[in-house]
């Protein structure tokens, strides 16, 4: 088997970390199959929306493989992409979701930060308990998370290495929604399934904008949504999606989990 594999399901595809035996730890192999994978959604017209998750209900990833972490930084091309495949990779034009089970931990929480938002299930926990070893966070997890979650949320986790659950990290803003046990992959799915239903020029300038826009004053930020979204609506599919309204057609969209 494969240490990772790569599905497509409709206008998607599920890249699964496949190796639940060592709590789907990342090793040099393994990061240069993810960086594989991202590279051919990058480049998939047929693919709109990219789901990471873990094999198994145990774990998502548990980070690093602290036993084979020279291969890592070995890897040619880990300067670029990031030691775990992909987390330095900033300029992807398409939306990504985590699907988190278990344990996402230390390069694994580096991971799912990386994705534009995650699903957890109710067994997911989160945390850099890799802090007792001196283990750094050198894929992205000093810069995606104190936005995600605040700077005293993300120095909490970062410096006392603490593990929390799926409802505090709920809470915190780290998980967008959370899903009873075995369910955080079907549903990724039905929102991945929903996103791809959307005119697509419009939702990935506004993803590019948001992005784009994190580290500029407001005014400038502003400015910057403007001059991206010329493009948006002189789309043709967004004025055949007005029509349909104007003629009472309205498509669903997805709703919360009663759970969450």
């Amino acid at each position: 088997m494969a240490k990772v594999e790569t599905e497509r399901r409709g206008r998607s595809i599920v890249v699964t970390i496949n190796r639940p035996e060592v709590h789907n730890c990342v090793d040099g192999e393994t990061a240069q199959l993810l960086f594989d994978a991202v590279r051919s959604f990058r480049g998939d017209r047929g693919l709109d929306v990219l789901i990471l998750t873990g094999a198994g209900a145990v774990s998502f990833c548990s980070g690093a493989d602290l036993k084979n972490a020279a291969g890592l930084m070995a890897r040619p091309g880990s300067a670029e992409s990031g030691p775990m495949g992909i987390t330095r990779i900033t300029d992807l034009e398409k939306p990504t979701l985590a699907a988190v089970n278990g344990y996402c931990l230390a390069g694994g929480l580096e991971l799912a930060c990386w994705c534009d938002f995650r699903i957890a299930s109710r067994n997911a926990s989160f945390g850099d308990p890799a802090r007792r070893w001196g283990v750094p966070l050198i894929d992205g997890g000093t810069q995606r998370l104190p936005g995600i979650v605040g700077l005293g949320n993300a120095l909490y986790l970062i410096e006392t290495g603490i593990v929390i659950g799926a409802d505090r990290a709920y809470d915190m803003g780290l998980v967008q929604e959370v899903v009873p046990e075995g369910q955080a992959l079907m549903r990724a799915l039905e929102l991945a399934e929903a996103l791809s239903k959307y005119p697509q020029a419009s939702l990935r300038n506004d993803r590019r904008a948001v992005y784009e826009g994190l580290s500029l004053p407001l005014r400038e930020g502003i400015q910057l949504e403007a001059e991206i979204h010329h493009s948006s609506l002189a789309q043709s599919e967004m004025a055949e999606k007005l029509r349909q309204y104007a003629q009472g057609q309205h498509p669903d969209f997805p709703r919360p989990p009663a759970c969450s």
